[in-house]
């Protein structure tokens, strides 16, 4: 290696070393003790680790009229049901715009892209009376229906699959392959890497979102894991937020951990993604 090859990685080992640092505070504060939590300056590795942060969380959660278990059920629920509607969707959504010829296919992309610059919170008024006009609150598919259409699933999965030669795709058609068939056997396949990206967005947007339980839930056992822990740190242990820092540091840790498995898991697939759709 030559010396300028052996700075390049000792400024990216450092790099990475420096963005590796909020993982393990996390890590870190879940099992600090109460006289620990509030050390100042703060320290990054806990010095007496205990369990009793995450034991305070559970004898909360079972005082409580709703059990943990329960948002932890909603939660797992609404994510799979998501994540299954919006890869459907937009695999669909993205075929078509990429494969097919159609009038106002300009008009349809161009709505896609716009809806790109809007934040949650500037829908949020239409979305609650959309809820309360299909009377779907306090259900599972009131979690699900905010999510199901997603522009940024849609034009990631577009770009991926325009990668994709339509020669590849006449040749099927002309060996007699049903529209249905080339999409199942040749699309799906081929498009696998923004799938799992989808996949990892999708994940991370719902299972750290409380604006479905906040909204559209009145019955609290409709809710939401997030929507909970976002309670914990103000509720804290009899509405005291000092003491309830160390269950929101636990609950804080189980809501990351989903969300570092998932990535880890799909790293390679979401980076194919990013480079075959030219997302920069």
């Amino acid at each position: 290696m030559s010396w300028s090859e052996i700075v390049l990685l000792i400024s990216l080992m450092l790099m990475a070393a420096f963005l590796f640092l909020p993982i393990l505070f996390i890590f870190n504060h879940a099992f600090k003790p109460f006289s620990e939590l509030f050390n100042y300056p703060p320290t990054f590795i806990v010095r007496q680790p205990t369990f009793q942060n995450f034991n305070d969380l559970i004898m909360k959660t079972s005082a409580g009229a709703v059990p943990f278990t329960r948002y932890v059920f909603n939660s797992l629920i609404v994510v799979v049901c998501t994540v299954f509607a919006v890869i459907f969707t937009s695999l669909l959504a993205a075929y078509v715009l990429s494969k097919h010829k159609f009038y106002f296919k300009s008009l349809v992309m161009g709505v896609i892209m716009l809806s790109l610059m809007y934040a949650p919170e500037t829908v949020g008024i239409p979305r609650y009376l959309i809820i309360s006009w299909l009377d779907i609150n306090n259900t599972y598919f009131g979690h699900i229906l905010p999510f199901v259409a997603s522009p940024v699933a849609v034009f990631l999965m577009k770009q991926f699959i325009d990668q994709i030669p339509n020669d590849l795709i006449e040749a099927a058609k002309i060996d007699g392959a049903t529209e249905l068939r080339i999409f199942v056997k040749l699309v799906l396949p081929l498009a696998f890497p923004a799938v799992a990206t989808i996949a990892i967005i999708t994940i991370q947007a719902v299972w750290g979102d409380t604006q479905a339980s906040t909204l559209f839930m009145q019955d609290e056992t409709m809710k939401t894991l997030p929507y909970y822990i976002s309670t914990l740190a103000s509720a804290g242990t009899g509405g005291n937020t000092i003491a309830g820092q160390g269950i929101a540091a636990a609950a804080g840790l189980l809501m990351f951990l989903p969300n570092l498995i998932i990535f880890l898991l799909f790293q390679k697939r979401m980076m194919e993604t990013m480079v075959h759709s030219g997302v920069k």
